[in-house]
């Protein structure tokens, strides 16, 4: 299992392509995105659900956070079943956002019996923000709020920065690491 932790914008998607492409086994893809879009639209923009500011900042409720623990389980379900999963998620809550996927994966200590490679995905924040302008499916702001938030306290096996290096040679990167731990 791989698991990608970055801000908004910050190329995480890409590198998921591109580590698709480049890793010789089939590897499936799933994200906070993805997990967003399967949520009731009640739930969004809801104070249990999630919630994104016109300015970016993105809070979530108790609704949101027990279907994400669900969700994480599910996922850990599939890695134990023998699928090889990418994780391209957005730790809002740094280093307590890293703790529940520990939870998820049964880890105690940092220990557990499933290989995890945890990566994380830099982006200086005025690079970020000029993506998050450009696709357009963002509220302005977020990139710059998530930007370093979601690295504090998290520890990483690898850490990649896509402000000036492409999303492929990042994916090659990560590839040839998780080749060193299989």
């Amino acid at each position: 299992m791989i698991i990608l932790n970055g801000g908004s914008s910050s190329g995480k998607s890409e590198i998921v392509r591109c580590l698709q492409a480049e890793l010789p086994d089939p590897w499936l893809a799933f994200g906070c995105d993805s997990f967003v879009d399967a949520l009731p639209a009640r739930m969004r923009e809801s104070d249990a659900g999630i919630a994104i500011t016109t300015d970016g900042e993105v809070s979530v409720g108790a609704d949101f956070l027990a279907l994400e623990a669900a969700w994480r389980e599910g996922v850990v379900a599939m890695v134990r079943a023998g699928a090889r999963v990418v994780i391209d998620d957005v730790f809002l809550g740094g280093a307590a956002s890293q703790r529940r996927w520990r939870k998820a994966l049964g880890e105690v200590d940092g220990v557990g019996d499933l290989p995890v490679l945890w990566v994380g995905v830099r982006c200086e924040t005025a690079v970020a923000a000029r993506r998050e302008v450009s696709r357009g499916d963002r509220a302005v702001g977020m990139a710059a709020a998530q930007a370093n938030v979601v690295h504090e306290g998290v520890v990483y096996d690898l850490e990649v920065d896509t402000s000036h290096t492409g999303s492929l040679v990042c994916a090659r990167t990560i590839a040839a690491r998780v080749h060193e731990v299989e």
